[in-house]
């Protein structure tokens, strides 16, 4: 075998996977020139076209399509043997792909983040907030956070990050303009806003419980939001009382620039999990992560590892 029949198959992965040359080359760290001068080296090496080219982007030729799917294993194997290696020497390394929902990425990994990428030095993280649940193989990551009841049923699983409730919040000035809610039905003749799930299209319902007791209510307001962010944003303007999950919102109700209601109406909800697909070949430097974020788990939280079948 010529050492030349090797060469830009890293390349043509990637670009396969971004479904460009430009979004290849920023994950590369190289010009878009250099990744479409090595794209074309590769095909008249291999005498087939590999991609077709438009000005949306690439897509993978049927030649191309078997050929990434027969290379992949491969360099996989090849990048496991590294990582193993690595391990060998107790130094997990490699690129990390993870893909998380910004909820997750807020309160599970943000807070940590430096903390990790300090005590692992060989590790670069590659994170991907998407609002929708992806396939974490047909997407090529080594892992996604999501909630735990999202979660496909053929998965690996380990509960992360801190538990979780539903939080009412609004800003004082609201809350002094309009009055302060005793119970949940009491929200209906207040500006709510509505919060539009990406994945379903459909506004997210209230879930209320005390003493036995529960309830969901499809609140109204003047304002519908599909990012957490910007919807905590409305809380903070006065615009009205929003549906929220503790986590990273603590600072702010621990600053007075908005404040909880309906406490003892509060439900627990479902928690985060990183989940991935093989718990027999963890590469060390996902293993690495799971248990950095095992270490950050709060005391009282459950520790579990299930795998869904």
């Amino acid at each position: 075998m010529r050492q030349d029949q090797l060469d830009g198959i890293v390349t043509f992965i990637i670009v396969a996977e971004e479904r460009g040359f430009s979004a290849a080359a920023v994950r590369l760290g190289v010009s878009p020139s250099a990744v479409s001068q090595t794209i074309r080296n590769l095909e008249a090496r291999v005498g087939l076209a590999l991609f077709n080219r438009n000005t949306r982007g690439v897509s993978l030729t049927e030649a191309g399509s078997t050929y990434f799917d027969r290379v992949l294993p491969a360099v996989r194997e090849l990048m496991l043997a590294s990582d193993e290696l690595g391990a060998a020497l107790d130094r997990p390394a490699g690129l990390l792909r993870i893909s998380v929902s910004r909820s997750a990425y807020m309160i599970v990994l943000q807070p940590m983040l430096r903390r990790f990428l300090d005590r692992y030095p060989d590790i670069t993280l590659d994170v991907s907030i998407e609002s929708t649940l992806v396939d974490i193989v047909g997407g090529r990551y080594d892992a996604g956070i999501r909630f735990a009841d999202k979660v496909e049923r053929d998965m690996v699983a380990v509960n992360v990050g801190p538990p979780l409730a539903a939080y009412y919040v609004a800003s004082p000035e609201y809350l002094s303009a309009r009055g302060t809610p005793r119970h949940p039905r009491d929200l209906l003749a207040h500006s709510c806003v509505g919060f539009r799930l990406t994945s379903t299209g459909q506004v997210e319902r209230w879930a209320f419980a005390k003493d036995g007791e529960t309830l969901e209510l499809a609140v109204s307001g003047r304002l519908l939001i599909n990012d957490a962010a910007a919807l905590v944003q409305t809380a903070l303007d006065g615009i009205g009382i929003v549906y929220m999950i503790n986590g990273y919102i603590e600072r702010f109700l621990e600053s007075g620039r908005l404040v909880r209601v309906l406490a003892d109406w509060s439900p627990p909800l479902s928690g985060f999990a990183l989940y991935y697909t093989d718990r027999r070949r963890v590469p060390p430097k996902l293993r690495a992560l799971i248990d950095f974020l095992k270490d950050e788990m709060p005391q009282d939280a459950p520790q579990t590892e299930v795998v869904f079948r």
